[in-house]
């Protein structure tokens, strides 16, 4: 029997969750009211501080530390989008920096620190070329979406009146963030790749790791699991249904936008490239823990498989 009442939910305008948008693909016992936001981060401050939606797709590390400071919820094991991360942290052309070591001592920036993107790209940086993250310097100029978070005394705030991306134009910073992770599209000319092999280093990271960094994950409030404990489950299958039809069109070349086709490339690497359940990507999540965890975003936690819930 469906519940009266459709439950609030938050998506990222992903390929693999249209056929849940379009109403192809229904979950069992419940219906769904599509919340949209221009700015997805918007979103994840609003569930990580308020909860005033059922179910929302949340930045991973967003979900960690809104856990960690007691916010009630729990993810599913279905993580939205996956993309490398040796890749996305932009140096100005005129920049002598080249090895990452040389960031210590130095400055970069991101639009906040606890950044998915930013996480995975530190913990390349500490584990893969062994960059003393303690000692770079993090400017920020967007608030953390957890409002009890203070961060470590190595991460500062853009001075009054200024953006990350003015900071780079007067060169006060050499290194940052690209695009929605710091400063934006209008330097876009004048930035390139700071880990200049980062695409090769990407696939040997994976092969020997087998780490495949995730962004999104599908959180929902404790309290409507407990009163639906049906649901966790019927999600689950939902979500399955549609990444198939999504998957099929994309295979079959019915579907060849450019996150498409970005996803064909990265199967040649991953197989799956939009995996889901927990045991398909403990070393993921593992890893994700570990990260915000040394970059002191988060203290105790309950164990990973319990953050991430397969109620296949």
């Amino acid at each position: 029997m469906t519940d009266p009442r459709p439950l609030k939910i938050v998506l990222g305008p992903h390929g693999q969750v249209a056929a849940l948008r379009s109403g192809e693909v229904r979950v069992e016992g419940a219906d769904l009211d599509f919340v949209d936001f221009k700015r997805m981060p918007d979103a994840y401050r609003l569930m990580a501080r308020e909860q005033p939606f059922d179910i929302c797709e949340l930045a991973p590390t967003t979900y960690l530390m809104a856990v960690a400071a007691g916010a009630p919820l729990r993810a599913l094991a279905l993580p939205m989008t996956r993309r490398f991360r040796h890749n996305g942290l932009m140096r100005r052309r005129d920049s002598a920096l080249r090895h990452p070591k040389e960031l210590e001592g130095r400055a970069a920036g991101v639009r906040a620190y606890s950044v998915t993107a930013s996480v995975w790209t530190r913990g390349v940086l500490a584990e893969d070329y062994g960059v003393d993250l303690n000692r770079v310097t993090w400017f920020t100029e967007d608030e953390e979406h957890v409002a009890s978070y203070l961060p470590p005394p190595n991460v500062h705030h853009a001075p009054p009146g200024r953006t990350l991306a003015s900071m780079m134009a007067d060169r006060e910073l050499e290194v940052a963030f690209a695009g929605l992770a710091g400063v934006g599209e209008s330097l876009e000319a004048e930035l390139v790749e700071f880990i200049e092999d980062g695409q090769a280093r990407e696939i040997d990271w994976y092969r020997r790791t087998g780490i495949y960094p995730l962004h999104g994950v599908i959180a929902i409030r404790e309290p409507l699991l407990r009163e639906r404990p049906e649901l966790a489950a019927n999600l689950f299958r939902a979500f399955e249904a549609s990444k198939r039809r999504y998957w099929g069109g994309v295979v079959d070349g019915n579907l060849s936008g450019p996150e498409d086709r970005r996803y064909l490339k990265l199967a040649e690497i991953v197989g799956d490239p939009l995996p889901y359940g927990f045991a398909e990507n403990a070393k993921s999540f593992e890893a994700l823990v570990r990260y915000a965890r040394d970059q002191k975003l988060v203290g105790g936690l309950p164990p990973t498989e319990t953050l991430f819930l397969d109620p296949r």
